[in-house]
């Protein structure tokens, strides 16, 4: 009996020595208040905020914003028995732009950029019942921080979520570079087999021997396909296996996902356990075809995208990604450049689930308006940095296809002036994503002479705005002679379009052009479209921009601080004449528009109408009287000629089959 006795004993404390404590994430977005740390006053009033938040979504002043230091604090309960079975990390999605985070006012770390997640392990730190957690967030200007220009605002605080993860002694770590712990690596992918590598990163403190790490790929419908074990004897442990036949990852078409779950398991209990999504694809670009998706082109064609909504700056919520993706879903767009900075996790699921490519970037921003360059020496450290965690961050995201070096570094040519010589770190940067991610392509975004970073990376993009009415001959021009002098480096368009507020119109037949309104807008759209629509080795076709944004340098439009190039306005309540005209390029699924709809006060009875369709043709009425039936031209328009207005109000109707579309125009003489 003392022998049986002691061998329970025995198996007890063994069973306790595993302490298997299930994983856990928890959102941590109330509770929270916040204060300037400028103020003075211990007694100041503190506020009350849920995150995601930023202090400067809305700015007063007509070329300056808020670029200070807020303090944001919360409590967090821990229990005795909590602190002696768990770890606990602090994962921060985002804090703009420079975070310093104490827990019981014991500095837990710093991190240096608002756009890439950052994690830090809290336990030693924590005490029983009642701890402070408390975050001072600066987005003051600094040249060791990205961004140092742009043509955007930075958005102070803590803008995206914040997660308490809670584990066991051992455990899949979100240590590195915050990243899931898990990479998917994708050696060899094709119809047949896809050979892959799933590299875990572990953090192991009970000193305990002998533990195992199981991976399991399992198939849309929850089967397993796949998998392979290993001694959990490192801190990375990476095991090899094979698909057979996979279903591939095929954009818009098909955006297929495989779930991976990776398990820690000490004996046969499971320690930690944590899945990943990813999809199978393979990809390549052609100098004269461009973009090729598993073998066969595929048109990448779509727009840039800030997160950046009315009322809360880059503090978005769930819905408010869902929102985009859904509104640039609709047009048709198979592409996605994420401007100027990585954006939240949830966008690149979205893009996942949703089949659209995307091309993520660090914000190293060139000038956009500003008297100074984007790149000097003092911010290198922190663009290596931003590099890696923003590659092994979304590593796993079947969409990212692109990682991009820069937008509009100047260089200095005669034209443009810049300080220190960046062509040199870019060359570094580019080697920097080569060595993390080889299974990815490098691009940038130039506005100076492509010459300058010819053999910088794998790509070249090109911002270049033709921004008047006749431009498709210069548009022609200009990237026929990109192309012919990239070196054998293919060539894409980063940024084109122009500025449009819904609330300006003028008749091009009668009136002077007027450049930051709708009408205009469509005019430079149009030319530039025809000029690029059939070069097929333009990989891709990427407009400025999906919706409209702040920025405190732009007096223009009918907005101080907004830069109106937007498809959709700020408050992504209007979609703008422009919307459809991509969306008739790109949707097959009926449509039919009529531009210029809110374009009402009319003074000219004899006007031209114009219609966005991807019928064949359609029938125009006025005020219930047929005008004509015509017949689409090759971009998707109908263009009703010398069309009579009555005095008063005008009902304009067109009918494409069963689809219709119908305004009111009121004419005043």
């Amino acid at each position: 009996m003392r022998r049986i006795a002691l061998l329970l004993s025995v198996f007890a404390m063994n069973m306790a020595a595993i302490a298997v404590t299930e994983r856990s994430d928890v959102l941590l977005d109330t509770g929270w208040v916040y204060r300037p740390i400028s103020d003075p006053n211990p007694t100041v009033k503190e506020k009350k905020v849920n995150l995601p938040h930023t202090w400067n979504a809305q700015y007063t002043k007509k070329t300056k914003y808020n670029r200070e230091t807020m303090v944001y604090t919360r409590r967090l309960a821990v229990s005795d028995s909590q602190l002696h079975t768990q770890r606990m990390f602090l994962f921060f999605e985002g804090v703009n732009s420079v975070a310093d985070v104490f827990v019981n006012r014991v500095t837990a770390g710093q991190h240096k950029g608002g756009y890439t997640a950052f994690c830090m392990e809290i336990t030693d730190l924590l005490k029983a019942g009642d701890n402070t957690i408390e975050v001072w967030a600066s987005n003051a200007f600094r040249t060791d921080v990205l961004p140092i220009s742009g043509d955007f605002n930075v958005y102070g605080g803590i803008h995206r979520p914040v997660h308490l993860i809670t584990t066991g002694r051992d455990c899949i770590s979100p240590l590195f570079y915050a990243s899931p712990g898990v990479l998917v690596r994708q050696n060899k992918v094709n119809k047949e087999l896809a050979h892959l590598t799933i590299e875990t990163h572990l953090s192991l403190k009970s000193g305990r021997s002998g533990m195992t790490l199981r991976a399991t790929v399992m198939n849309a419908d929850g089967k397993m396909v796949a998998q392979a074990e290993g001694a959990a004897a490192a801190d990375v442990v990476s095991l090899p296996m094979v698909i057979q036949k996979p279903s591939l990852w095929n954009g818009r078409k098909n955006p297929y996902l495989y779930s991976v779950m990776v398990e820690l398991l000490d004996g046969g209990t499971v320690v930690d356990e944590l899945t990943v999504e990813t999809g199978l694809r393979h990809f390549s670009v052609d100098k004269e075809r461009g973009f090729y998706l598993n073998g066969q082109q595929y048109l990448l064609h779509g727009f840039n995208r800030h997160e950046d909504v009315e009322g809360k700056g880059s503090a978005l919520s769930a819905e408010d990604h869902e929102r985009d993706m859904k509104l640039i879903t609709e047009t048709g767009a198979t592409f996605i450049r994420l401007s100027h900075y990585p954006q939240s996790r949830y966008f690149y699921q979205l893009a996942d689930r949703d089949g659209m490519v995307l091309w993520s970037e660090i914000p190293l921003c060139g000038p956009g308006g500003y008297n100074f360059t984007g790149y000097v020496r003092n911010a290198e450290e922190n663009a290596r940095q931003v590099a890696l965690e923003m590659v092994y961050q979304n590593f796993n995201h079947s969409s990212v296809c692109f990682w991009g070096i820069f937008n509009e570094i100047l260089v200095n040519d005669g034209r443009f002036k810049a300080w220190d010589d960046p062509v040199p770190f870019v060359k570094e940067l580019h080697q920097l994503y080569k060595k993390t991610d080889p299974s990815r392509l490098t691009t940038f975004a130039t506005c100076v002479p492509q010459q300058h970073y010819l053999g910088c990376s794998d790509l070249i993009a090109w911002n270049k705005y033709f921004r008047r009415p006749g431009n498709e001959q210069s548009v022609r021009k200009f990237y026929e002679e990109a192309h012919a002098t990239s070196g054998g480096q293919p060539v894409g368009i980063s940024e084109y379009g122009d500025a449009g507020s819904h609330n300006q119109h003028y008749d091009p037949r009668y009136d002077k052009a007027r450049t930051h309104s709708e009408t205009y807008q469509v005019i430079t759209h149009e030319g530039y479209w025809h000029a690029i629509k059939d070069m097929e080795f333009l990989w891709c076709k990427c407009i400025w921009q999906f919706s409209d944004i702040q920025s405190s340098i732009r007096h223009e439009g009918d907005h101080d601080g907004r830069n109106d190039k937007g498809m959709v306005t700020y408050d992504r309540q209007t979609k703008k004449d422009i919307y459809y005209f991509y969306k008739a390029q790109w949707n097959p699924e009926p449509m039919v528009y009529i531009a210029d709809r809110r374009f009402t006060k009319r003074s000219h009875g004899v006007t031209d109408v114009k219609v966005f369709t991807n019928q064949t043709e359609a029938t125009l009425y006025v005020n219930g009287k047929k005008v004509a039936k015509l017949k689409a031209d090759d971009m998707h328009r109908i263009i009703y000629k010398d069309v009579q207005l009555a005095e008063g109000d005008n009902t304009i109707l067109v009918k494409a089959g069963k689809l219709t579309d119908e305004c009111m125009w009121t004419l005043q003489q």
